[in-house]
């Protein structure tokens, strides 16, 4: 998708501060269930389900390591303007950042979203997050959302470097045989069939990340796409299959070890430490298979320099309309 205003596409020139625009996640365990409203206002998620997920974040004393990240990311920037961070669902909030970015006088900013893929919840969202919060304040500064970067070459490098490491990381002897296994956020099946503006774009767009990395690392090694963190009712199709499901399908077939690639995420989201890192390396060592899980991307150096070349790029035309539609929401 492109820019949440009508800028003329191909003109990048007068940018006079960088948006940085993310999930958010709760600095403390008083912050868990708050954030957690938050992210699931207006869904209809049962409060046995918010519990569950709460109970996630309370093991790891109510924080998630997303917010740090940003800041690391940020404080990584080589970038000639001003950068402002903004989120979603937690501190410091879109909506108060566009108003800060305002009283210091901005006009227009360039809008990087730390979501590398098309879909609703990945993109559409955001876009109507920044249209929000523009609406709400009056000659607030016009933002153009920057370009998906799912298959820009620093992304890439970033990810591969990452999955090397993770692959030498792995005994010796179960090296040759292991079997990469990139992971992302699963959505639900009608949300995948209309991303992008004529449907699929979520998974394919995953897919040709996978298949770049692979032929960066190790082109010709076996490789698979799953899914992570599902969160809606079990009567909803969601995308499958699902990571723990595929390891124990992988450990019947005789696959000696896996590494978890997480190219859905561009830094650690507690769906990355507790899904991954907890859940999939605990039924990873019950089957008794070596498993070692690739970092994201983070602050590599090519990924930092990527933000710096997306900004030199011509700005993206708007994305139609009809892009990523908001998910019909059943009756809570």
């Amino acid at each position: 998708m492109g820019s949440t205003t009508g800028s003329d596409a191909g003109d990048n020139a007068g940018y006079d501060a960088l948006l940085v625009v993310s999930f958010g996640g709760p600095e403390g365990p008083e912050d868990v269930m708050p954030f957690l409203e938050n992210v699931v206002r207006g869904r209809g998620v049962p409060r046995e389900r918010l519990l569950e997920v709460e109970a996630h974040y309370q093991r790891f004393g109510g924080v998630s390591p997303i917010n740090r990240q940003c800041r690391e990311l940020i404080d990584a920037l080589d970038v000639d303007l001003p950068v402002y961070w903004g989120n979603r669902n937690w501190h410091p909030f879109l909506e108060d950042t566009v108003r800060r970015m305002k009283e210091d006088g901005v006009r227009r900013a360039a809008a990087f979203v730390t979501a590398a893929y098309r879909s609703y919840s990945s993109c559409r969202q955001y876009l109507d997050d920044i249209a929000r919060a523009r609406a709400a304040l009056p000659g607030a500064p016009e933002i153009v959302k920057l370009r998906h970067y799912y298959d820009h070459p620093g992304f890439v490098a970033a990810m591969a470097d990452h999955t090397r490491e993770a692959l030498a990381a792995l005994p010796e002897d179960v090296r040759t045989g292991a079997r990469l296994v990139f992971t992302a956020h699963s959505i639900p099946v009608s949300m995948a069939r209309t991303a992008g503006p004529s449907g699929g774009a979520y998974e394919a767009e995953l897919r040709e990340t996978a298949r770049l990395v692979v032929a960066a690392v190790d082109e010709g090694r076996p490789w698979d796409l799953v899914w992570q963190s599902r969160s809606g009712p079990p009567q909803v199709p969601w995308l499958e299959p699902d990571v723990c499901d595929h390891l124990e399908a992988l450990h019947a077939e005789g696959v000696p070890a896996v590494v978890l690639v997480p190219i859905g995420f561009v830094s650690d989201h507690m769906e990355v430490v507790y899904d991954l890192d907890t859940e999939a390396a605990a039924l990873a060592g019950k089957l008794g298979m070596p498993l070692t899980r690739a970092a994201t991307a983070g602050t590599h150096p090519r990924f930092v320099s990527m933000v710096a070349e997306l900004l030199a790029e011509p700005a993206p035309a708007p994305c139609p309309g009809t892009c990523c539609p908001a998910p019909a929401r059943r009756p809570s």
